[in-house]
Protein backbone atom coordinates (compact mmCIF):
# COMPACT_ATOMS: atom_id res chain seq x y z
CA UNK A 1 0.00 0.00 0.00
CA UNK A 2 1.70 3.39 -1.22
CA UNK A 3 0.94 6.40 1.27
CA UNK A 4 -0.09 9.16 -0.17
CA UNK A 5 0.33 13.23 0.85
CA UNK A 6 -2.61 15.50 0.75
CA UNK A 7 -1.81 19.63 1.06
CA UNK A 8 -3.46 21.36 3.94
CA UNK A 9 -5.06 24.03 0.56
CA UNK A 10 -6.19 20.81 -1.38
CA UNK A 11 -8.89 19.90 1.40
CA UNK A 12 -11.43 21.33 -0.28
CA UNK A 13 -10.84 19.73 -3.62
CA UNK A 14 -10.45 16.91 -1.54
CA UNK A 15 -13.79 17.23 0.06
CA UNK A 16 -15.46 18.49 -2.71
CA UNK A 17 -14.64 15.15 -4.52
CA UNK A 18 -16.40 13.21 -1.23
CA UNK A 19 -19.95 15.81 -1.88
CA UNK A 20 -20.61 14.51 -5.27
CA UNK A 21 -21.14 10.85 -4.28
CA UNK A 22 -21.74 11.53 -0.17
CA UNK A 23 -23.35 13.65 2.21
CA UNK A 24 -20.54 14.48 4.20
CA UNK A 25 -19.23 15.36 7.79
CA UNK A 26 -16.18 17.03 9.32
CA UNK A 27 -15.01 17.78 12.72
CA UNK A 28 -14.77 21.53 13.61
CA UNK A 29 -13.73 23.03 17.34
CA UNK A 30 -16.06 25.33 18.79
CA UNK A 31 -15.37 28.76 21.07
CA UNK A 32 -15.13 26.12 23.53
CA UNK A 33 -12.81 24.25 22.70
CA UNK A 34 -14.84 21.43 21.89
CA UNK A 35 -14.93 19.21 18.74
CA UNK A 36 -18.11 18.76 16.86
CA UNK A 37 -19.06 17.02 13.43
CA UNK A 38 -20.56 19.68 11.09
CA UNK A 39 -22.47 19.70 7.36
CA UNK A 40 -19.52 20.34 4.16
CA UNK A 41 -22.40 22.68 3.84
CA UNK A 42 -20.60 24.87 6.03
CA UNK A 43 -17.22 24.88 3.58
CA UNK A 44 -14.36 23.40 5.27
CA UNK A 45 -12.84 26.49 7.24
CA UNK A 46 -11.90 25.49 10.43
CA UNK A 47 -11.96 21.58 9.58
CA UNK A 48 -10.13 19.76 12.28
CA UNK A 49 -8.96 16.10 11.21
CA UNK A 50 -6.72 15.91 13.87
CA UNK A 51 -7.92 16.94 17.89
CA UNK A 52 -9.64 14.52 19.94
CA UNK A 53 -13.02 12.97 19.50
CA UNK A 54 -16.01 15.30 18.79
CA UNK A 55 -18.79 14.94 21.38
CA UNK A 56 -21.39 13.30 18.73
CA UNK A 57 -20.83 9.12 18.20
CA UNK A 58 -19.89 7.98 14.87
CA UNK A 59 -22.84 4.82 15.85
CA UNK A 60 -25.26 8.21 15.02
CA UNK A 61 -24.65 7.55 11.39
CA UNK A 62 -25.62 4.07 11.28
CA UNK A 63 -27.52 3.16 14.58
CA UNK A 64 -30.13 6.29 14.43
CA UNK A 65 -31.71 7.77 17.45
CA UNK A 66 -34.89 7.45 15.40
CA UNK A 67 -36.05 5.51 12.31
CA UNK A 68 -38.81 4.17 10.64
CA UNK A 69 -38.41 0.16 10.76
CA UNK A 70 -42.80 -0.82 9.40
CA UNK A 71 -44.76 1.43 7.03
CA UNK A 72 -47.99 0.58 7.01
CA UNK A 73 -47.13 -3.22 7.79
CA UNK A 74 -46.26 -4.67 4.70
CA UNK A 75 -44.14 -7.28 5.01
CA UNK A 76 -40.51 -7.16 3.92
CA UNK A 77 -37.12 -8.45 5.22
CA UNK A 78 -35.12 -6.13 3.51
CA UNK A 79 -34.71 -2.22 4.32
CA UNK A 80 -37.04 0.22 2.81
CA UNK A 81 -35.41 2.25 0.01
CA UNK A 82 -33.40 5.40 1.16
CA UNK A 83 -33.82 8.28 -0.91
CA UNK A 84 -30.89 9.88 1.21
CA UNK A 85 -27.10 10.22 0.17
CA UNK A 86 -24.87 8.10 1.77
CA UNK A 87 -22.63 9.76 4.91
CA UNK A 88 -19.10 10.18 4.16
CA UNK A 89 -17.68 10.61 8.06
CA UNK A 90 -14.27 12.42 8.53
CA UNK A 91 -11.97 12.47 11.24
CA UNK A 92 -13.47 9.50 12.68
CA UNK A 93 -11.10 8.68 15.71
CA UNK A 94 -10.09 4.94 17.00
CA UNK A 95 -12.53 5.24 19.94
CA UNK A 96 -14.97 5.23 17.84
CA UNK A 97 -14.16 3.07 15.28
CA UNK A 98 -13.70 0.68 18.33
CA UNK A 99 -17.09 1.85 19.70
CA UNK A 100 -18.00 0.01 16.00
CA UNK A 101 -16.87 -3.05 16.61
CA UNK A 102 -19.52 -3.59 19.37
CA UNK A 103 -22.35 -2.15 17.24
CA UNK A 104 -21.55 -4.76 14.10
CA UNK A 105 -21.43 -7.53 16.81
CA UNK A 106 -24.98 -6.55 17.98
CA UNK A 107 -26.87 -5.84 15.00
CA UNK A 108 -24.62 -8.09 12.14
CA UNK A 109 -24.05 -10.98 13.96
CA UNK A 110 -25.61 -14.02 15.41
CA UNK A 111 -29.42 -15.53 14.33
CA UNK A 112 -30.75 -11.42 14.22
CA UNK A 113 -29.90 -9.42 11.82
CA UNK A 114 -30.84 -5.86 11.21
CA UNK A 115 -31.00 -4.79 7.78
CA UNK A 116 -31.27 -1.06 8.37
CA UNK A 117 -27.92 -0.74 10.14
CA UNK A 118 -26.69 -3.28 7.99
CA UNK A 119 -27.29 -1.33 4.86
CA UNK A 120 -26.37 1.86 6.82
CA UNK A 121 -23.03 0.69 7.24
CA UNK A 122 -22.68 -0.67 3.38
CA UNK A 123 -23.30 2.28 1.58
CA UNK A 124 -21.16 4.54 3.73
CA UNK A 125 -17.37 5.90 4.03
CA UNK A 126 -15.27 6.18 7.09
CA UNK A 127 -12.33 8.88 6.82
CA UNK A 128 -10.14 8.33 10.03
CA UNK A 129 -7.60 10.34 11.85
CA UNK A 130 -5.23 9.96 14.63
CA UNK A 131 -5.94 11.65 18.12
CA UNK A 132 -3.29 14.49 17.88
CA UNK A 133 -3.58 15.71 21.55
CA UNK A 134 -5.86 14.17 24.20
CA UNK A 135 -8.34 15.88 26.73
CA UNK A 136 -8.56 14.88 30.36
CA UNK A 137 -11.21 12.50 29.96
CA UNK A 138 -9.49 10.34 27.22
CA UNK A 139 -8.09 7.18 29.31
CA UNK A 140 -8.44 4.97 25.77
CA UNK A 141 -5.19 3.12 26.57
CA UNK A 142 -6.62 1.69 30.02
CA UNK A 143 -8.93 -0.68 27.20
CA UNK A 144 -5.57 -1.10 25.16
CA UNK A 145 -7.16 1.07 22.77
CA UNK A 146 -4.49 2.86 20.70
CA UNK A 147 -5.40 6.68 19.87
CA UNK A 148 -4.59 6.14 16.58
CA UNK A 149 -6.41 3.94 13.64
CA UNK A 150 -5.41 0.48 13.06
CA UNK A 151 -7.97 -0.88 11.10
CA UNK A 152 -12.20 -0.54 10.90
CA UNK A 153 -11.77 2.02 8.31
CA UNK A 154 -12.08 2.80 4.56
CA UNK A 155 -9.39 5.62 4.46
CA UNK A 156 -6.92 7.20 7.07
CA UNK A 157 -5.53 10.43 6.93
CA UNK A 158 -3.08 11.31 9.59
CA UNK A 159 -2.70 15.27 9.91
CA UNK A 160 0.39 16.90 9.57
CA UNK A 161 1.59 20.43 9.86
CA UNK A 162 1.53 20.95 6.29
CA UNK A 163 -1.28 18.34 5.08
CA UNK A 164 -2.35 15.08 5.92
CA UNK A 165 -0.90 11.40 5.04
CA UNK A 166 -3.48 9.68 3.27
CA UNK A 167 -3.77 5.53 3.03
CA UNK A 168 -6.44 3.26 2.05
CA UNK A 169 -7.80 0.75 4.18
CA UNK A 170 -10.58 -0.91 2.18
CA UNK A 171 -11.12 -1.23 -1.85
CA UNK A 172 -14.23 1.21 -1.64
CA UNK A 173 -11.24 3.74 -0.22
CA UNK A 174 -8.61 2.78 -2.56
CA UNK A 175 -10.97 2.90 -5.80
CA UNK A 176 -12.07 6.42 -4.48
CA UNK A 177 -8.69 7.73 -3.50
CA UNK A 178 -7.78 5.97 -7.24
CA UNK A 179 -10.36 8.19 -8.73
CA UNK A 180 -9.02 11.21 -7.33
CA UNK A 181 -5.15 10.39 -7.71
CA UNK A 182 -4.52 14.17 -9.31
CA UNK A 183 -5.12 15.33 -6.03
CA UNK A 184 -2.08 13.64 -4.15
CA UNK A 185 1.60 13.83 -3.87
CA UNK A 186 3.62 11.01 -2.98
CA UNK A 187 4.65 10.76 0.32
CA UNK A 188 7.78 11.13 1.69
CA UNK A 189 9.62 9.88 4.71
CA UNK A 190 9.78 13.00 6.40
CA UNK A 191 5.62 12.84 6.69
CA UNK A 192 5.78 9.59 8.27
CA UNK A 193 8.38 10.46 10.63
CA UNK A 194 6.36 13.55 11.54
CA UNK A 195 3.00 11.23 11.92
CA UNK A 196 5.34 8.94 14.14
CA UNK A 197 6.67 12.03 16.14
CA UNK A 198 2.39 13.45 16.80
CA UNK A 199 1.84 9.40 17.73
CA UNK A 200 4.19 9.44 20.91
CA UNK A 201 3.58 12.54 21.79
CA UNK A 202 -0.34 12.23 22.09
CA UNK A 203 -0.13 8.90 23.34
CA UNK A 204 2.02 10.15 26.08
CA UNK A 205 -0.60 12.39 27.14
CA UNK A 206 -3.04 9.78 27.36
CA UNK A 207 -0.42 7.96 29.66
CA UNK A 208 -0.48 11.00 31.88
CA UNK A 209 -4.31 10.88 32.28
CA UNK A 210 -4.23 7.47 33.00
CA UNK A 211 -1.28 8.18 35.76
CA UNK A 212 -2.70 11.24 37.18
CA UNK A 213 -6.17 9.49 37.94
CA UNK A 214 -4.77 6.34 38.97
CA UNK A 215 -7.03 4.42 36.34
CA UNK A 216 -6.52 1.05 36.52
CA UNK A 217 -6.00 -1.15 33.17
CA UNK A 218 -8.24 -3.54 31.87
CA UNK A 219 -5.89 -6.71 32.77
CA UNK A 220 -6.84 -5.74 36.36
CA UNK A 221 -10.95 -5.63 35.52
CA UNK A 222 -11.15 -9.43 35.58
CA UNK A 223 -14.20 -10.05 38.08
CA UNK A 224 -14.62 -6.94 39.24
CA UNK A 225 -18.66 -6.64 38.41
CA UNK A 226 -18.94 -10.40 40.37
CA UNK A 227 -17.04 -9.39 43.18
CA UNK A 228 -19.16 -6.31 44.40
CA UNK A 229 -22.59 -7.21 43.11
CA UNK A 230 -23.43 -5.75 46.57
CA UNK A 231 -21.11 -3.11 46.50
CA UNK A 232 -21.80 0.05 48.64
CA UNK A 233 -19.75 1.53 45.66
CA UNK A 234 -22.83 1.60 43.38
CA UNK A 235 -25.83 3.55 45.75
CA UNK A 236 -22.82 5.95 46.52
CA UNK A 237 -22.26 6.89 42.91
CA UNK A 238 -25.43 7.25 41.53
CA UNK A 239 -26.63 9.71 44.11
CA UNK A 240 -25.82 12.25 41.66
CA UNK A 241 -27.46 10.78 38.78
CA UNK A 242 -30.61 12.61 37.08
CA UNK A 243 -31.68 9.84 34.85
CA UNK A 244 -31.35 11.97 31.95
CA UNK A 245 -29.29 8.99 29.87
CA UNK A 246 -26.83 10.86 28.60
CA UNK A 247 -24.35 8.96 29.42
CA UNK A 248 -26.29 6.04 27.03
CA UNK A 249 -27.03 8.35 24.27
CA UNK A 250 -23.50 9.35 24.03
CA UNK A 251 -21.42 6.34 24.72
CA UNK A 252 -20.03 5.07 21.36
CA UNK A 253 -21.28 1.04 22.00
CA UNK A 254 -24.43 1.58 23.77
CA UNK A 255 -27.18 0.17 21.50
CA UNK A 256 -30.43 -0.42 23.37
CA UNK A 257 -33.82 0.56 21.17
CA UNK A 258 -37.70 0.04 21.49
CA UNK A 259 -39.93 -0.36 19.03
CA UNK A 260 -42.88 2.57 19.09
CA UNK A 261 -46.20 2.09 16.96
CA UNK A 262 -48.51 5.26 15.81
CA UNK A 263 -50.26 6.46 13.25
CA UNK A 264 -49.24 8.42 10.33
CA UNK A 265 -51.94 10.42 7.74
CA UNK A 266 -54.60 9.29 9.40
CA UNK A 267 -54.93 5.52 9.87
CA UNK A 268 -52.01 4.09 8.24
CA UNK A 269 -49.93 2.04 11.14
CA UNK A 270 -46.37 2.73 11.37
CA UNK A 271 -43.23 1.26 13.57
CA UNK A 272 -40.34 3.33 14.31
CA UNK A 273 -36.80 1.96 16.32
CA UNK A 274 -36.04 4.64 18.79
CA UNK A 275 -32.98 4.96 21.12
CA UNK A 276 -33.63 3.31 24.53
CA UNK A 277 -31.48 3.94 27.67
CA UNK A 278 -30.80 1.09 30.71
CA UNK A 279 -30.78 4.13 33.15
CA UNK A 280 -34.11 4.55 32.75
CA UNK A 281 -36.75 3.46 35.37
CA UNK A 282 -38.63 1.91 33.05
CA UNK A 283 -35.65 0.28 31.02
CA UNK A 284 -36.69 -3.30 32.46
CA UNK A 285 -40.21 -2.75 33.35
CA UNK A 286 -42.43 -5.83 31.58
CA UNK A 287 -45.83 -6.19 31.48
CA UNK A 288 -47.69 -7.14 34.59
CA UNK A 289 -46.02 -4.19 36.47
CA UNK A 290 -42.85 -6.08 37.39
CA UNK A 291 -39.64 -4.24 37.05
CA UNK A 292 -36.22 -6.15 37.36
CA UNK A 293 -33.98 -3.28 38.03
CA UNK A 294 -36.63 -0.91 40.46
CA UNK A 295 -33.61 0.80 41.90
CA UNK A 296 -31.37 3.61 40.04
CA UNK A 297 -27.94 1.94 41.62
CA UNK A 298 -29.44 -1.49 40.04
CA UNK A 299 -29.40 0.29 36.92
CA UNK A 300 -25.84 1.67 37.42
CA UNK A 301 -24.88 -1.43 38.02
CA UNK A 302 -26.08 -3.19 34.87
CA UNK A 303 -24.73 -0.59 32.53
CA UNK A 304 -21.23 -1.45 33.97
CA UNK A 305 -21.95 -5.12 33.95
CA UNK A 306 -22.58 -5.11 30.17
CA UNK A 307 -19.24 -2.98 29.28
CA UNK A 308 -17.27 -4.98 31.83
CA UNK A 309 -18.50 -8.72 32.38
CA UNK A 310 -20.88 -9.64 29.70
CA UNK A 311 -19.59 -7.89 26.65
CA UNK A 312 -16.01 -9.63 27.37
CA UNK A 313 -17.70 -13.30 27.84
CA UNK A 314 -19.68 -12.79 25.04
CA UNK A 315 -17.91 -11.05 22.31
CA UNK A 316 -13.96 -11.09 23.95
CA UNK A 317 -14.36 -7.41 24.04
CA UNK A 318 -14.84 -4.48 26.21
CA UNK A 319 -18.00 -2.33 25.91
CA UNK A 320 -15.71 0.46 26.66
CA UNK A 321 -13.54 2.71 24.80
CA UNK A 322 -11.87 5.21 27.12
CA UNK A 323 -13.29 8.22 24.90
CA UNK A 324 -14.62 10.29 28.28
CA UNK A 325 -18.11 10.79 26.73
CA UNK A 326 -20.12 9.21 29.63
CA UNK A 327 -18.11 11.91 32.21
CA UNK A 328 -18.24 14.99 29.68
CA UNK A 329 -21.87 14.71 29.05
CA UNK A 330 -23.40 13.85 32.53
CA UNK A 331 -24.50 16.72 34.69
CA UNK A 332 -23.91 14.78 37.58
CA UNK A 333 -20.30 13.92 36.88
CA UNK A 334 -20.08 10.37 37.75
CA UNK A 335 -16.89 9.52 36.96
CA UNK A 336 -16.12 6.20 35.00
CA UNK A 337 -12.83 6.53 35.92
CA UNK A 338 -13.65 6.77 39.69
CA UNK A 339 -15.87 4.00 39.27
CA UNK A 340 -13.65 1.68 37.85
CA UNK A 341 -10.45 2.72 40.12
CA UNK A 342 -13.09 2.21 43.24
CA UNK A 343 -14.40 -1.40 42.01
CA UNK A 344 -10.78 -2.36 41.56
CA UNK A 345 -9.54 -1.24 44.92
CA UNK A 346 -12.67 -2.88 46.85
CA UNK A 347 -11.92 -6.02 45.21
CA UNK A 348 -8.15 -6.53 46.73
CA UNK A 349 -9.53 -5.83 49.37
CA UNK A 350 -8.47 -1.67 49.37
CA UNK A 351 -9.59 1.44 50.46
CA UNK A 352 -11.45 3.41 48.26
CA UNK A 353 -12.33 7.32 47.37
Amino acid sequence: MKQKFLKKQDLKIFVEALAATYSVYYPKKNRQGNFHLVPFSEGVDGAALGGVRPFEPLKNFFFRCREKVVDGYEKSEKAPANSKRPYCVMGVKNCDLHGMRIQDFVFTEGDFKDPFYIKNREENLIIASDCTTAIPTCFCHALEVPHYPEKGYDILMSELSSGYLVEEGTDRGAKFLKRNDGIFNEAAEMHIEERDHIRRHAGEKVEANIAEHGIPRRTEFGDIIKVNLDSPIWETEVKACVECGSCNAVCPTCHCFYLSDSEENGNKEVRYKMWDACMYKRFAHVAGGANARPHLWMRLRNRFEKKFDFFPQVAGIYACTGCGRCYSGCPGKIDIRRVLKNLVAEKNGKKHE
